[in-house]
């Protein structure tokens, strides 16, 4: 049984980063390696197949796991999918779609966006309406993009419906999921659903420190890279440099391209075998830490965000997702009551050990924040996070209050 326990704290409840076991800061802090290392191969190799597992994927799909932001996900769809003047369309639920437009247009792709209003995920009808109106030029779009999770609005886009009518009225065009905000703790069937590309970020769901590039490839997405007529657009992004090194580790062979975030991957597998429930009895024991199933996982993520809402709405906080299937279960966006603000709730929650997020998105930054339930806090209920998270935001809300003299 390992001994190490982190440091005491403030409680981070922000949409990622989020808190960490301290068995996956323990496997941060591994001792220095060599990346082409006999004991360090074979890490990265089962981190490679058990991030199939976390998306239900099959052994035909790629994992590139790459030293960067989730944001590195973005450059890897637009330089390795996409040919300068080819047609992208984005769906657009919050800030993360205009990101997401600006780095393909940077890439030299011709872009439209889709918008629905603040606080809804675009509609299946406008996905509709958009796709037959390309398809009225005798067109088609290379890809189309959303955001799965949007972390500035706590919008969910309906995956499985986007993918479904994208294969049914324009097959050839490549689904791109934006799931950095909601792997492991969204349910994602990424082969049954007929996703082509979902990017991830290690440090939200996936509960790992920042700094790895998550995205995993469909063999369709893989044979349309090989297919393209102009080399990718982009030289550390480019899958021609890493499908061989993510080939050759999965393998047990060591490669070398860049040289990846040994330490971090340490960090991401103990994670991973959390999330899959595969440690192996041989491993060290950690006295606090909770195992479940995936689809448990999903159910306690579930429970956790309707613990937060209807809090806030019984505090009288409205949330920002507009209809309730529409708001993710990994965290929440929530309005300010009338006549108070940030500088109101903020240090308020700080001073009881609380961070949370402000506002990100630009129509409405100043007026919502948003607090993180995923990952550890919500696992492991032991913990009382979520109780600590919803008292808190009760006691600075009545003291707030109280000063400016609301009712």
């Amino acid at each position: 049984m390992s001994t190490f326990v982190q440091d005491p704290h403030d409680l981070l409840v922000i949409p990622g980063p989020i808190e960490v076991t301290d068995s996956v800061l323990y496997a941060n802090a591994h001792p220095s390696m060599s990346h082409v290392s006999k004991d360090f191969i074979p890490v990265f190799g089962d981190s490679i197949r058990m991030t199939r597992e976390v998306l239900y994927a099959g052994s035909d799909t790629q994992p590139f796991l790459i030293s960067g932001s989730g944001t590195l996900g973005w450059d890897q769809v637009a330089a390795n999918l996409v040919e300068e003047g080819e047609e992208a369309l984005v769906l657009h639920s919050g800030y993360f779609a205009d990101s997401f437009a600006d780095c393909l247009q940077t890439y030299r792709a011709s872009v439209t966006q889709v918008k629905a209003p603040v606080g809804r995920a675009v509609t299946k009808a406008q996905l509709e309406e958009a796709l037959l109106e390309k398809q009225k030029e005798g067109k088609s779009y290379k890809v189309v993009t959303f955001t799965h999770v949007d972390t500035s609005t706590g919008v969910l886009s309906n995956a499985k419906e986007i993918a479904e009518t994208v294969r049914r009225i324009s097959p050839s065009s490549l689904v791109i999921a934006d799931c950095v905000c909601s792997v492991a703790s969204e349910e994602i069937k990424f082969d049954d659903w007929g996703i082509d590309v979902v990017i991830s970020a290690s440090q939200k769901g996936l509960g790992t420190p920042p700094g790895l590039s998550i995205l995993l490839a469909s063999a369709r997405a893989i044979d349309v890279f090989k297919n393209r007529k102009s080399p990718p657009s982009s030289y550390y992004a480019s899958w021609a440099k890493w499908l061989p090194i993510m080939k050759a580790y999965e393998a047990g062979n060591p490669a070398y391209f860049a040289t990846p975030p040994v330490n971090l991957i340490y960090a991401y597998n103990a994670s991973l075998k959390i999330i899959t429930a595969k440690r192996s009895a041989s491993e060290p024991k950690w006295p606090t830490e909770v195992i479940t199933p995936l689809e448990e996982r999903f159910a306690l993520h579930k429970a956790a965000s309707q613990k937060v809402k209807a809090a806030a709405t019984e505090l009288g906080l409205k949330q920002l997702p507009q209809v309730d299937e529409e708001a993710a279960n990994g965290m929440s966006a929530l309005y300010y009551p009338e006549g108070l603000g940030a500088a109101d709730i903020l240090p308020r929650l700080a001073q009881r050990g609380i961070v949370v997020a402000g506002g990100l998105h630009a129509e409405c930054k100043d007026k919502y924040f948003r607090i993180g339930h995923m990952g550890l806090s919500v696992v492991d209920t032991e913990r009382g996070d979520v109780d600590r998270v919803v008292e808190s935001l009760n006691a600075a809300l009545a003291e707030a209050k109280a000063q400016k003299g609301i009712p």
